[in-house]
């Protein structure tokens, strides 16, 4: 699985470099800029981008720009962004296309090899890798408001809700909730019921739904 980095601090660069070597990925690029990136992303045509959020030369939101235009030039671009902090807007921006293969993580994630290699992994496959605090956040901003539709799930539904905008499957969900797998299936229908979502059997655009609705509603 060839790979395009994009990271400007040496240490940190070199590091994911060593890191994804190990776990069977190809580096096709490693990048430490904005145009770099571009270029990269164009010409070498990888499996997976792993981008920073900031990137020289504006060292703004450059990493996330580039890598939505390429999205834009071939949709459906597995994209996974590092932040530093959550940010609600890149994570909007993100889900804005709802083409999946997405994800988003806090740099400190980068930490347990084995849950950074599987979100490269599970984005570069076409689903979806959010941050736990970013669902977190997305959720308690959902909530905050009177007479909005998550209101009415209950507790156990939201911790469902949660699980599944993770990108875990219904026997993921199951494991980690300890309740059976058709306990599951319950749960996200009446979910899917109270938003007013419709039920559909790809699991990534369902999670992307979600997301969507919980920050700001229908699109």
């Amino acid at each position: 699985m060839r790979v395009v980095l994009a990271e400007d601090l040496f240490l940190l660069r070199d590091g994911l470099v060593r890191l994804l070597q190990a776990y069977g990925f190809e580096i096709a690029a490693a990048v430490e800029s904005g145009p770099e990136l571009s270029r990269a992303l164009a010409e070498l045509q990888p499996d997976v981008a792993v981008v920073d959020v900031r990137l020289p030369p504006t060292h703004t939101d450059e990493g996330l720009q580039c890598a939505l235009a390429a999205r834009r030039a071939r949709p459906g671009l597995p994209v996974l962004v590092l932040s530093q902090h959550v940010e609600q807007l890149y994570a909007r921006e993100l889900l804005a296309d709802g083409d999946g293969a997405i994800g988003y993580l806090l740099k400190d994630r980068v930490f347990d090899a084995d849950q950074f290699v599987d979100a490269v992994r599970r984005v570069a496959a076409g689903g979806t890798a959010m941050d736990p605090q970013v669902i977190q956040q997305l959720l308690a901003r959902g909530g905050s408001a009177g007479g909005r539709p998550l209101d009415r799930l209950t507790p156990r539904e939201r911790e469902v809700l949660e699980l599944m905008a993770q990108g875990r499957s219904n026997a993921g969900i199951a494991a980690q909730l300890v309740v059976t797998e058709r306990a599951v299936a319950k749960h996200t229908s009446n979910i899917f019921g109270k938003l007013g979502l419709e039920l559909s059997d790809d699991d990534n655009r369902r999670v992307l739904a979600v997301l969507a609705h919980l920050d700001g509603g229908h699109r």
